[in-house]
């Protein structure tokens, strides 16, 4: 197993660091594991002039897998757009092809009480947000700044999506309702939106092969209304990219913290791209109290769909669980009665329940 490990800016090699001692100790276990470090975002631009380093590319491509932390800090806003981190994690996406973004939300037992919502309403969580990734407005042409004729200035960005995009992500969204609870909603702004309107009827076409799913549609104003009201009445819900980006966020305050959420970005061949879905965190950055769980979780999802093994990701999720159950906690899931650990140690925890 190749892995390029990118850990990027403000509290990423923090977390990164400790999703590689659960990688390290796999390996004392026999697994055959290779990691490969690189540059990526401001470290991209620090050490290369770029945000995504060409050297940081060719080895993601010739890798099996990528593990990456996270991208941005105070001091790169300034530069052009083209420079700033979030430029390299968006290229890297379209580099590598990763269109399909898994972002399971699910709680544990031990962490009801750390979600903003009753107990009642997230008590047994679990689903599974799928955004398809390269497309949509963050990535339609024509896009900029223009001068009108009369002076005035004008931004603007354009939301597309081709036929091919929207049927292949949604082929891998009813995949994965077929293992789960073989429910998909397709979450859209067909009222308002062409490309919604062509988006519903795309994935109407697809799901006429997987009979066995029950599909149903809903507007992302609803959507977010019903993810705060109702959580679990979803199981799969598949949307484009500026949607999914807004609702998995929403969805990650179910769990109790955006710190316990991985997420997995997925080419053709399932070769995936895994980091944890919070940002980088620059104001908490080199204190050692980020919670690097949800980088864990991420390395559990790479063992179950990039790697096929199973049996390695549940061990993972099952040791994440253990420390859980020990009480332990980082400063973002803390409640009184609880051990509140530091990132290091936490992740020293779990290698120690593998």
């Amino acid at each position: 197993m190749k892995i390029a490990v990118l850990p990027g800016d403000g509290i990423g090699p923090e977390i990164v660091a400790q999703a590689a001692k659960v990688l390290e100790a796999l390996r004392g276990d026999g697994l055959k594991i290779e990691l490969e470090y690189a540059h990526i975002g401001g470290a991209g631009y620090d050490a290369a002039g770029d945000p995504l380093p060409d050297a940081t590319l060719k080895l993601s491509q010739q890798s099996d897998a990528v593990l990456l932390g996270a991208v941005g800090g105070y001091q790169y806003d300034t530069l052009p757009r083209p420079m700033r981190p979030e430029q390299g994690l968006l290229r890297i996406r379209k580099g590598l092809g990763l269109f399909a973004n898994l972002r399971p939300a699910m709680v544990y037992p031990e962490l009801v009480n750390a979600s903003s919502l009753k107990p009642e309403l997230v008590s047994g969580l679990d689903i599974m947000i799928l955004r398809e990734l390269t497309g949509d407005i963050y990535f339609g042409q024509p896009r900029g700044i223009r001068t009108l004729d009369n002076g005035e200035q004008q931004g603007f960005d354009t939301m597309m999506y081709s036929e091919s995009e929207i049927r292949r992500v949604a082929h891998v969204g009813f995949q994965i309702a077929m293992k789960r609870g073989k429910k998909l909603c397709s979450v859209d702004k067909a009222n308002v939106l062409d490309t919604s309107m062509f988006w519903r009827e795309i994935v109407i076409e697809v799901s006429k092969e997987y009979p066995q799913v029950e599909l149903s549609h809903m507007y992302v104003d609803n959507a977010a209304m019903q993810l705060v009201r109702a959580p679990k009445q979803f199981d799969v819900i598949l949307t484009g990219n500026i949607f999914g980006d807004i609702l998995s966020d929403e969805a990650s305050m179910l769990t109790g913290s955006i710190g316990m959420l991985p997420s997995a970005s997925l080419d053709a061949h399932n070769k995936g791209l895994y980091e944890p879905c919070h940002g980088s965190a620059p104001d908490i950055a080199g204190k050692d109290i980020a919670n690097p769980l949800a980088t864990i979780l991420s390395v559990a999802m790479m063992m179950r769909y990039t790697f096929a093994r199973e049996d390695i990701a549940q061990r993972i999720e099952t040791a994440v669980r253990k420390v859980l159950q020990q009480g332990l906690r980082t400063g973002d899931i803390f409640e009184p009665g609880m051990q509140k650990i530091g990132c290091a140690a936490m992740g020293d925890a779990v290698v120690a329940a593998l």
